[in-house]
């Protein structure tokens, strides 16, 4: 893959130079967008951040059999799988979202995305006997780790993680890290719609990026809400985006894994915080949830945006 897909430059009204490059990663395109007074130096920037991303690629994907996470995912229900320490933290923080979301954030459903034909397909409805078998294989209690030893292991086999609900939020932050430390401060780091983060203010608005999030409903033609981000990151959850109808209902890939069954009663939900992979862990507790939970339960510093399945004027913010 190039390390960067697409490119371009120009000079805005306040003499910056503005670059944007994109690149496919991690199921979808990562794009970047940087502010600068010299062109040679903004492009190394953005071609670490890249690398980045190639790396974080290579080390988190489940379809790289030689990715860390096929590693643990091939041998933990066998034995104990020494990690890089890298890995361990990541592992380690999302048992941390799982406990403080009550079970609702795990990264073992992926025997039930399976079940229900979400892993590279559009969606089925399976059996009661499908989704108790997929159900014995879920629970983030079922990771075993030694911190001591810095290692991974599954208490059962047939045991699976996915780190779809946080990798590309952590991929995220760790680009703009990069960009940072390459001396920018002007800076926009997308994981498409998914995560995305802003950093400073771009010359034109002092409030921030300023990012449209669809509208669930009518997402070619409205927005449901805009964002200014000024060090401050923005992930979206929508049960539309993957989704499928079976006996008169709409299933999304979701997955509540407390029910093996998608979740029900929210179209979307969009979260702000600090870092990246906080806005994107946390929009699947509020989407399985739902706003009363996240009101007694949402961490400090961050936001949410619901879009419940009714009428567009009870979406709104937390309040």
């Amino acid at each position: 893959m190039p390390r960067a897909a697409s490119g371009r430059c120009m000079v805005d009204s306040s003499k910056l130079t503005r670059l944007e490059s994109s690149m496919d990663a991690m199921g979808t395109t990562f794009s970047v967008v940087l502010y600068g007074n010299h062109r040679d130096k903004m492009e190394e920037a953005v071609i670490a951040a890249f690398d980045e991303l190639q790396r974080l690629n290579n080390l988190l994907s489940i379809y790289r059999p030689a990715s860390a996470w096929s590693e643990i995912n091939r041998l933990a229900g066998q034995k104990p799988v020494t990690v890089s320490p890298e890995v361990f933290r990541l592992i380690s923080r999302c048992l941390l979202y799982s406990r403080r979301s009550q079970g609702v954030f795990d990264i073992t459903v992926g025997p039930l995305m399976k079940a229900w034909g979400f892993y590279k397909g559009a969606g089925r409805l399976p059996s009661q006997e499908e989704i108790a078998a997929a159900m014995s294989k879920v629970g983030y209690r079922h990771l075993c780790l030694d911190q001591a030893r810095c290692t991974v292991r599954f208490d059962m086999e047939g045991v699976e993680i996915n780190p779809g609900g946080i990798g590309k939020g952590y991929a995220v932050d760790r680009m703009m890290e990069i960009i940072r430390r390459k001396g920018f401060d002007t800076a926009l780091v997308m994981a498409s719609s998914s995560s995305i983060y802003g950093l400073g203010s771009p010359p034109d608005e002092p409030r921030g990026w300023r990012i449209d999030v669809r509208n669930p409903k009518r997402p070619r033609q409205h927005s449901a809400t805009e964002v200014f981000l000024k060090d401050m990151s923005l992930s979206t959850s929508g049960g539309y985006a993957q989704t499928f109808r079976a006996g008169g209902r709409n299933f999304s890939h979701i997955m509540d894994p407390r029910t093996g069954c998608p979740a029900q009663g929210m179209l979307m939900v969009s979260v702000t915080a600090p870092r990246a992979i906080d806005s994107e862990a946390w929009t699947k507790p509020f989407f399985i949830h739902g706003r009363s939970w996240a009101t007694k339960h949402k961490p400090k510093r961050l936001n949410a945006f619901f879009c419940e399945d009714g009428p567009e004027e009870t979406w709104g913010w937390l309040s």
